[in-house]
């Protein structure tokens, strides 16, 4: 059984170390050492940060890749038509049981971070400087690094500057939920997708980035464009921070050049030779077979182009002996109950597909395995926050990776391969939601109704999805694809209002407060009426 990571995993590095420059000196570099390693660092205009930030080609190193240059511009030119002082948000809310990679640098190079954040802010005239972390290690650093700075968040401030600490929960690495939780509000996604370039903390434009993001772009500031593009690839240059988990005999960070073959990597952290598969991108990432890990180098772009993602840079391998599918299924569960339980797709959609997972590795057959498709392809893009999106891809990626297991599970009796849990999950102590303190508020608490449609009176006018997105969806028919939900407790008066205004009376709700607790399941229905749920 894998234990789950450390904060600080061991560390190395592949080439000479630009963001873990110093590593080897210290455990942690204070402003002093910073200044010593690293050199001082001159401010830069905004355009000339742009310029920067284009030349080297750097993206988000959270997951999504968005080119930086494009939403540094895209923040200053809503700053300067709205006529308001931006604000600068350092995402270092690593929630990922696989991912230590920004947890490193917060806790071992905090000033690295703050370095890109301060350019940041100096160039686009911030005045509200807030780094975001989820663990007590990151807190103590990064505070402690800000009062090394004698940065504060007093009102006499030039630039108030904060942490905002935050329950260890997936969702809450969201950009939405990290600015709701900067204004006061549960560290969950609103609801409602708002461009933070547009109006992020207090309405403001807000330019929110990785924390790798910023220690990447205080090393090129240093440095410059040109030798900066002598390290990696052409078209992707620099380093690339990796966390390397799962059936490895050393556990660890690792800063490697753009271009190094990822099998150079596995075989640094004592992976097995020939793995069954290698997760890339963590838990919201793909799997590569074992053919293709010797066709990989370290690159977005080359990870992509094998059916790979290098999305939040954790690499994840498998052995021979254990069965991917039973692997998988621990991951799927976890991620469904990483739900903020809001979104209908999300909280019914993610715990059902878990379900259709363990229904093939017990024998369901093909009808299991064409649910649990359906039930994937039903949560995209449908959710909040791309927690469902994410959640699907690892998902489909499983079932298209590992056919020969898949057939067996489908067709036979089975792989015959235990479970080892070498993928590390966190254990145990979980915040029920991702609020702040640990607790629930009213409106996200447990569900206390749930909405049914009677399938005898439906038309198919389409008003219940009109009113209660959360819940209903139209299927290609016109008619909901759900006969029966949960509500969340933050929209039971738009599921009141549903069933009042619909047209052919077919909604009502049930109070559950007094009712013995069930399991919900997620119905696929192509047709109005006659079609049974998919679940247990």
């Amino acid at each position: 059984m894998n234990e789950a990571l450390p904060d600080v995993p061991e560390v190395r590095v592949v080439g000479l170390p630009q963001l873990t420059s110093g590593f080897d000196l210290v455990e942690r570099l204070d402003l002093p050492m910073h200044l010593k390693v690293h050199g001082p660092l001159e401010p830069l205009g905004g355009e000339q940060l742009a310029q920067l930030s284009e030349r080297i080609n750097l993206k988000g190193r959270g997951g999504a890749g968005f080119p930086f240059h494009k939403k540094l511009r895209s923040v200053a030119e809503a700053a300067i038509k709205r006529g308001v002082r931006p604000v600068v948000v350092v995402n270092g809310s690593e929630d990922e049981p696989a991912c230590r990679k920004d947890t490193v640098l917060i806790n071992r190079a905090p000033h690295l971070i703050l370095d890109g954040a301060l350019l940041v802010a100096e160039a686009l005239g911030a005045r509200t400087l807030v780094v975001g972390v989820t663990r007590e290690s990151t807190q103590r650093s990064m505070e402690a690094a800000l009062a090394e700075r004698g940065l504060s968040n007093g009102r006499r401030s030039a630039l108030r500057a904060r942490v905002q600490r935050n329950p260890v929960r997936m969702v809450t690495g969201a950009a939405a939920s990290l600015i709701r939780s900067i204004d006061g509000g549960p560290a969950i996604p609103p609801g409602r997708k708002i461009s933070a370039s547009k109006s992020g903390v207090g309405g403001a434009p807000t330019l929110l980035s990785n924390a790798e993001t910023f220690a990447q772009l205080a090393i090129a500031a240093r440095i410059g464009p040109e030798r900066y593009g002598n390290t990696g690839l052409y078209d992707e240059p620099g380093t690339v921070m990796l966390t390397v988990s799962g059936a490895v005999a050393r556990p660890m960070v690792i800063e490697v050049p753009t271009g190094v073959p990822l099998r150079y990597v596995l075989q640094l952290a004592g992976a097995p030779p020939v793995p069954q598969g290698v997760l890339t991108g963590g838990y919201h990432g793909k799997w590569i077979d074992a053919a293709t890990v010797n066709e990989a180098i370290v690159s977005r772009n080359s990870l992509d182009a094998v059916g790979g993602a290098l999305g939040a840079g954790a690499i994840l391998p498998i052995t021979q002996e254990t069965c991917p599918l039973g692997e998988s299924l621990r991951v799927a569960q976890w991620l469904a109950e990483e739900s903020a339980g809001q979104c209908g797709p999300c909280y019914l959609g993610l715990p059902a597909a878990a379900r259709g997972m363990e229904d093939i590795l017990n024998g369901g057959g093909p009808a299991a395995l064409e649910a649990l498709k359906q039930v994937a392809k039903n949560v995209k893009r449908r959710g909040a926050c791309s927690h469902p999106d994410g959640s699907a891809m690892f998902l489909e990626s499983t079932i298209k990776a590992f056919t020969d297991d898949l057939a067996a599970h489908v067709l036979g009796n089975g792989c015959g391969r235990p479970v080892e849990g070498v993928l590390p999950l966190f254990e145990g102590g979980r915040m029920p939601t991702g609020i702040p303190g640990g607790g629930e508020s009213e409106e996200n608490g447990p569900s206390r109704q749930k909405i049914y449609v009677d399938w005898t009176l439906c038309r198919g006018h389409g008003l219940c999805a009109d009113i209660l997105p959360e819940v209903f969806e139209l299927g290609a028919d016109g008619f909901p694809t759900v006969a029966q939900a949960q509500v969340p407790r933050y929209a039971e008066a738009k599921a009141l209002r549903a069933v009042r205004r619909c047209p052919a009376l077919a909604l009502r709700i049930e109070d559950q407060a007094e009712r013995a607790p069930s399991r919900t399941n997620l119905p696929v229905l192509s047709q109005g009426r006659g079609r049974r749920a998919l679940g247990r």
